[in-house]
């Protein structure tokens, strides 16, 4: 019901050209770097996420990103702000936690401390807002949807994409034992490594599930185009479809809307 039967149906076209199995491979063959080489693993992240938008965008518009304002919803320590400037977006991180923004020694103008539940930005304000692997470290991820739809312009893009429970990294640095439990894993990675983990399940990792964007996509006021699995290639997008598969193989969801404009 939420994934066109063609892409060019649901404003993904361009996007879906580039969603091959080598940028699967690329993407997923990045993930090992994610805790040793954190630069390498959220530069690739952030460059296909930068040209992810620009497709989604140009599809809505026929227009690049070029003087559009981009707001991305927690948006770390700067990895992103490189790829973005050269799309010559104006793009704004937003980010609660201070030691996340200063993670990478990075510095970049313009990053707004604030949630992404209670967004520090009046309504219609952006044309596209953005967020990348959040909604599953925040306590209610459809509260902060709903501000991202809030704030953006109408007829402006929503893009958020996150990672699901019951896939392979769904409980990140603490998977696979996450399957056993949220608390059981962050409990077996503090007596393996001695510490608490970065990501500690009820905290700072919640489990979010595919059904749960599905069921927000049916209920927000913003028009969904489609949802789908974002390091899948397009011939794989089906499983959106299907209950059981998406919690376990779909990993990572996409849900893309535009702003009602009334």
């Amino acid at each position: 019901m939420l994934i066109a039967e063609t892409a060019s149906d649901n404003g993904t076209a361009r996007f879906a050209r580039r969603a091959t199995l080598r940028r699967s491979l690329r993407l997923l063959g990045s993930f090992r770097f994610e805790q040793s080489d954190p630069a390498l693993f959220y530069g690739e992240i952030a460059s296909d996420s930068a040209a992810m938008i620009a497709d989604f965008y140009a599809d809505l518009t026929g227009a690049t990103l070029a003087d559009t304002t981009v707001l991305d919803v927690g948006g770390g320590p700067g990895y992103f702000a490189d790829e973005f400037a050269k799309t010559g977006a104006r793009y704004i991180p937003v980010e609660p936690d201070p030691s996340e923004m200063h993670a990478a020694g990075l510095s970049t103008v313009g990053t707004v401390r604030g949630s992404g539940m209670a967004l520090p930005f009046r309504d219609d304000a952006v044309d596209i807002c953005f967020s990348s692997n959040v909604a599953e470290h925040v306590r209610d991820p459809w509260l902060m949807a709903e501000e991202m739809v809030r704030v953006t312009k109408p007829g402006g893009l929503i893009v958020l994409s996150y990672t699901l429970w019951f896939g392979p990294f769904g409980g990140h640095e603490t998977g696979p034992w996450h399957y056993l439990g949220g608390e059981f894993a962050a409990r077996r990675y503090r007596r393996t490594h001695g510490h608490e983990p970065k990501n500690r399940f009820g905290e700072s990792l919640f489990a979010v599930r595919a059904r749960d964007g599905l069921r927000w996509a049916t209920t927000t006021s913003a028009q969904v185009r489609t949802v789908f699995p974002r390091y899948h290639p397009r011939w794989a997008w089906w499983l959106v479809r299907v209950p059981l598969l998406r919690e376990l193989l779909v990993s990572n969801l996409v849900v893309v809307a535009t702003k009602a404009v009334s």
